[in-house]
């Protein structure tokens, strides 16, 4: 974490508790996830973007199925000027450019987590964590 700029959480939290642990480490960017509680989903907005180094990041967790939710998430952020969107909700790993825009899922949390490293260009990076 030491050498870590920023977490970015793409929401099922599931327990306020999380976040707050989450904060005390680094700045924290987040959204709400489908099984977060009430008490996450009255802070934390459904989407969100954030800039770093001129690259503009789309943070969701995403709905639905998981079959077709790389288009769904590319359709929230359509009008926003995106160079990465980070989602989750499926709990399969992604990391991929489609149409000039890295779609970026790290899975499922218990079994990996995403690294993203922007220098000049975006490269995301999944992690197994068994």
């Amino acid at each position: 974490v030491s050498t870590v700029d920023l977490i970015i959480h793409a929401g099922d939290f599931t327990d306020v508790q999380v976040l707050k642990e989450l904060k005390r480490l680094r700045v924290v960017k987040a959204v709400q996830g489908n099984m977060d509680s009430m008490e996450l989903k009255t802070v934390l907005p459904v989407k969100e973007i954030v800039e770093i180094e001129n690259k503009r990041i789309g943070i969701t967790h995403g709905s639905g199925s998981p079959w077709g939710i790389e288009e769904r998430v590319r359709k929230m952020f359509e009008s926003d000027r995106i160079d990465i969107i980070v989602y989750g909700h499926s709990h399969r790993s992604q990391n991929k450019v489609i149409n000039d825009i890295l779609l970026f899922n790290p899975g499922k949390a218990t079994d990996s987590f995403g690294i993203l490293t922007i220098d000049g260009e975006a490269k995301g990076e999944i992690i197994s964590s068994r």
